[in-house]
């Protein structure tokens, strides 16, 4: 597509010193979703270091465009990169995985790989999506790496990338790793062990102590400890049987929602530790009981035209999923002004 043609946002979705985030079309196809890494916004400091990184993931992009499950890319050029709009929900807000979805990520890796690309981040799970017919995505190719030869260095990525997608399986699907899957968990590379031991320290500094980051999906060291906090205090008030939590964009910055299961009209207490608490009879749930904290984040940031690809021939669930929606209580979206 031309350069020329001028990108609308729409929907703020990050930012941080290395990039803004943005949702929104070009201007002319308004019904074509496409997300913008935004460049030429950021402080001076950083600038440069995030257009190397933006430069590594157009490169990653252009060599993985026929692979489906990987963002297409759009745009590249000083002023930030545009890609596709994959439709999905990040590993951590799906809350578990089924074998549809671990067998095509798999399926993924290999094509990735094949092609000479290791994603370099997958150990994060808001960088895995579950696409709404169960598949898996990858976004965030920041660090990823296109290799010209098959030697040491790429073995080694690719063996890390494959450990990766085996840790997101322990932690969300436990029941779905072989025993030789289990074997490779335990061997670490010997790059990944030093880096463990001397670079992820610093990392963990930086990212935690002086930028308040957190890997929940980049909401925040703050918020993430607010959370932990919320739900016990929620869950020890009377009548409550379950509470599912979501961040929410507002004016000054992130709040936070509650979604409080009880059989009362309100739950007394609860304001004290959420910005939004909407009370509901029944928490929508996967079947096995799990909280469908996937559908409860859209209700949370007003994104409800999203939710009915995942209502589609699951008519008990709609049921569930209509009264918290006509009652939600965050009736506005993240629009840039």
């Amino acid at each position: 597509m031309s350069a020329r043609i001028e990108f609308i946002p729409v929907t703020l979705l990050k930012r941080d010193v290395f990039s803004e985030t943005q949702s929104g079309h070009l201007a002319d196809d308004a019904d074509t979703r496409l997300t913008r890494r935004q460049l030429d916004r950021l402080p001076l400091w950083s600038r440069g270091i995030a257009r190397y990184l933006a430069r590594r993931e157009a490169r990653a992009l252009r060599r993985l465009q026929e692979v489906d499950g990987v963002p297409r890319l759009i745009r590249s050029d000083p002023e930030g990169l545009i890609r596709s709009w994959l439709e999905g929900v990040p590993l951590q807000l799906a809350g578990r995985l089924h074998r549809t979805w671990a067998d095509d990520a798999h399926r993924l890796l290999r094509q990735m790989h094949r092609l000479g690309v290791t994603h370099n981040d997958l150990a994060k799970p808001q960088n895995w999506l579950v696409t709404p017919d169960g598949r898996a995505a990858v976004i965030d190719l920041q660090l990823a790496s296109v290799h010209r030869r098959r030697g040491l260095i790429f073995r080694l990525a690719r063996y890390e990338d494959l450990r990766h997608l085996l840790k997101q399986k322990q932690r969300f699907a436990p029941e779905l790793l072989t025993p030789t899957a289990r074997r490779l968990l335990e061997r670490r590379s010997w790059p990944s062990h030093l880096s463990h031991r001397t670079l992820k320290p610093v990392y963990n500094f930086v990212t935690r102590k002086v930028f308040r980051w957190s890997d929940s999906e980049g909401i925040g060291a703050d918020m993430a400890d607010r959370m932990a906090s919320a739900r016990d205090r929620i869950l020890s008030l009377p009548g409550v049987t379950e509470v599912a939590l979501a961040p929410f964009q507002r004016p000054g910055g992130l709040g936070l929602y509650a979604f409080v299961e009880t059989a009362q009209a309100s739950a007394p207490g609860a304001g004290a530790e959420a910005d939004l608490v909407q009370t509901v009879s029944a928490l929508p749930r996967f079947s096995d009981g799990q909280v469908r904290a996937d559908l409860l984040v859209l209700v949370a940031e007003n994104r409800v035209e999203e939710i009915g690809v995942f209502l589609e021939g699951e008519p008990t669930l709609a049921e569930i999923m209509r009264p918290i929606v006509e009652g939600r209580l965050n009736l506005t979206d993240r629009y840039i002004h």
